[in-house]
């Protein structure tokens, strides 16, 4: 790590950190995005979970310029993000055992779909019951966590399992425990959270490998275009004509 300012050494350690994840992470990233390749091709639908900040790379596959339209949002009450009040609220939701078969039961999601869900420790009730739960549907779960959690925590489930033990192919972000890349003897505590970036890098590369995956078979991939270039807006009316069976954020 350099000796530079705060912002040179933050720089640093999110692009080590994604040095890290491309090189030791690509079969598992490969296997990931074939998965959602495979669903796409065999009529299955794609969601994504995540819950408080972790919400926040499920979303940025959502909708997106340049990604799959298939993607769906699978939102839980009070964990979209940090938006519910008070945000601690958030937080405590994701322990409550129970609440993710409850969120299952009232999806649209169903055996032969594939579910990413988002979770950097993995050790919270909601990702690991939701993977299990999903998992007995007949639903491929791909999960993307810190594995290192596992190794130092407690779970939080009743299981004494982590989401890393409960997914078809996992991808592992490499973020410490803690989620903090700085420390300086004057700042009380560690500081700037590098998890988001990564975390976001390892959901558009997985999306960039189904879409190739999805060309080398000969099958067109359902791509959405900026809407702010001009012929983006009809080119997504024509996606989400031919695949509105499959997508549920226009409903």
């Amino acid at each position: 790590m350099s000796d530079g300012t705060p912002a040179d050494r933050f720089f640093d350690a999110a692009i080590g950190l994604l040095q890290r994840v491309r090189d030791e992470e690509a079969e598992p990233i490969a296997a990931a995005g074939t998965l959602l390749a495979d669903t796409v091709a065999a009529g299955g639908r794609l969601f994504a979970f995540g819950a408080g900040h972790s919400s926040l790379a499920a979303q940025d596959v959502v909708y997106r310029a340049g990604g799959l339209a298939l993607m769906n949002l699978l939102a839980a009450p009070g964990m979209v993000g940090v938006d519910v009040m008070p945000a601690t609220l958030g937080s405590a939701l994701e322990r409550v055992d129970g609440l993710a078969s409850a969120v299952l039961d009232s999806s649209p999601l169903r055996a032969g779909d594939a579910l990413v869900i988002v979770s950097l420790s993995g050790r919270n009730a909601m990702p690991v019951e939701m993977a299990m739960s999903a998992r007995a549907r007949g639903v491929k779960v791909i999960g993307v966590t810190s594995v290192a959690y596992a190794t130092e925590t407690r779970s939080r489930h009743s299981s004494g399992t982590y989401l890393k033990d409960h997914c078809d192919v996992v991808l592992d972000s490499k973020i410490a425990i803690g989620d903090a890349e700085l420390t300086l003897d004057t700042v009380p505590a560690p500081f700037a959270p590098a998890s988001t970036v990564v975390t976001s890098a390892l959901m558009q590369a997985m999306v960039a490998t189904a879409a190739t995956s999805l060309a080398e078979r000969g099958v067109e991939p359902p791509m959405l275009r900026s809407g702010n270039v001009d012929g983006g807006l009809e080119w997504n009316e024509r996606v989400f004509e031919e695949y509105g069976d499959r997508i549920f954020y226009r409903r």
